[in-house]
Parts: structure tokens; sequence; C-alpha cells
């Protein structure tokens, strides 16, 4: 079994050089593409800034597999042995249009298992980290237990287009938890997750936005499911449903009686 701690170690470590990079780099006027539609961006930082990650990655642990979200070169079929998930901006449309609100994210899986994840709040200096066995921490600080509350105690996050259709019932979900939050990064929204902000987010996402995530918090009592109840697969992109206990369970009621109306 892999160490956590020293995981925990060089993944620190990697993210904070990682940051002073990409700060660096946002000095300098940016290279900025389209991928599947008009606004999913990808820049020279995020390309840069995962071949770096992944150098770090195969110099400490050259056995692993590498899923990283910027070319198809880093893809991987199996999540046999050791298996890395990089998102080297997660984010990019707030990384160009505001220099604000996106994140770094790593997740650790072993044969399929989560078990280590990190997110960089790149521009508040701050690492959420989480694990098997290794308890949610901001910077290193302990969190407290995340409360389990009604879905009408907390506020949620959601996906825009997902709410402005209200596919899944997400805009009635919205109307029945305490407000909406649109971030704009799944990284930084499950990072308010983490600290208590937010009770849960729904939204479409792809292995490498939800990795890290489902090892941090998925140890915190989050549940991860997609709409109709079932377990993540990180091979394959989807509908993500992550919340506290009993927001999930509401949650899981609203979309499926929405599904059979």
């Amino acid at each position: 079994m892999i160490n956590i701690e020293r995981l925990h170690q060089n993944v620190t470590t990697w993210l904070k050089t990682s940051r002073q990079r990409v700060l660096a780099l946002m000095n300098d006027p940016l290279t900025v593409a389209t991928k599947s539609n008009r606004n999913d961006l990808v820049t020279n930082v995020d390309r840069t800034n995962q071949q770096f990650l992944i150098g770090q990655i195969q110099a400490a642990y050259p056995d692993a597999r590498i899923e990283g979200e910027e070319g198809k070169d880093q893809k991987t079929k199996s999540l046999d042995g050791l298996v890395f998930f990089v998102d080297p901006i997660d984010g990019t449309m707030n990384f160009v249009k505001e220099h604000n609100y996106f994140a770094i994210m790593i997740g650790v899986y072993v044969d399929g298992k989560p078990v280590y994840g990190a997110i960089m709040d790149v521009m508040h200096d701050t690492i959420i980290a989480g694990g098997h066995g290794f308890a949610m921490r901001a910077n290193d600080t302990r969190l407290p237990a995340l409360a389990d509350e009604p879905l009408a105690a907390g506020l949620i996050g959601l996906n825009g287009p997902m709410h402005a259709h209200n596919r899944l019932a997400v805009a009635d979900i919205g109307m029945a938890s305490s407000g909406v939050r649109m971030i704009g990064s799944a990284g930084m929204t499950f990072a308010d997750i983490a600290q208590g902000a937010l009770i849960g987010y729904i939204s479409y996402l792809q292995p490498w936005d939800v990795a890290a995530a489902l090892a941090i918090l998925g140890h915190a009592g989050v549940i991860f499911s997609r709409p109709d109840g079932s377990q993540l697969d990180l091979l394959t992109p989807g509908i993500v449903v992550a919340a506290t206990p009993q927001a999930h369970q509401t949650i899981m009621t609203m979309m499926n009686d929405a599904a059979t109306n």
C-alpha cells in the first residue's frame, strides 16, 4: 500500500511549485484555444502545468498510470495499480476571464479505490487534502466534521445548463435548498463543500474533475453517485451527484420523481 503521509508531502510540494509557476505565467500573454465548444477552453498554462506535474509524478512513482485532462497521450483504460488523475487548471474560463476561482487537482487511486486527493485553490494559496485514513485538512489544519443537514438547510452548487433547463429536476432541487451557487470550477465547488460552505454539487464532470474530491470527501461522509444512484465510474464522464447524506437522499428522491413523471 502506498505511504499516504509521504504521498501528501510529495503532492503538497508539487502543488506549491505548480502554483508559483502558474502565477508567474499569468503575467505573460495567454495562448487560448477551444476544445469541444467555445466555452471549453485550454491555455498554454494548462498544458505546461500538466507536463510539469506529470514529470514530478513519473519521477517519484515510475510505475503509476496517469490520467491527465490535456492530451490524448495521457489517457488510461484501466484503474489497476497506482493511478494519478491530474487536472492542471480546473476552471479555465475563470482563469482566463477572472484570474480567480480556479484550482489544480490531483487524485490518487490504487486498484480503483480512492486513497488520496488534493485541491489547490491557487489564488488563496490553500490546499484541501484528504483520503483513506488521512483526515480532511486545509493547509494541514484539520477541518471539522461535515454537518449532515437537510437539503433545505444548505447551499448547493449546480451546473448552469442543467439548472437553466431543469434537467433531472436540478432547478427544483435548487429551489428546495437554501440557495444556488454556480462557481465555474468543480475543484473550487468541492473545496467549498469540504469547508462546510456548500451542502452538495450536481454537474456533468470528467473523471479528472471529480477524482480528487471523491478521495477527499468520500472519506469524510459525502455521498457520490450518478443520478440513478449507481456508483461513479472514473473511466467515463457523466453527471455526478455529491452531497452530505440527508441532502443526497432528498436529491435522489426528487430526481427519481422527475424521471418517473
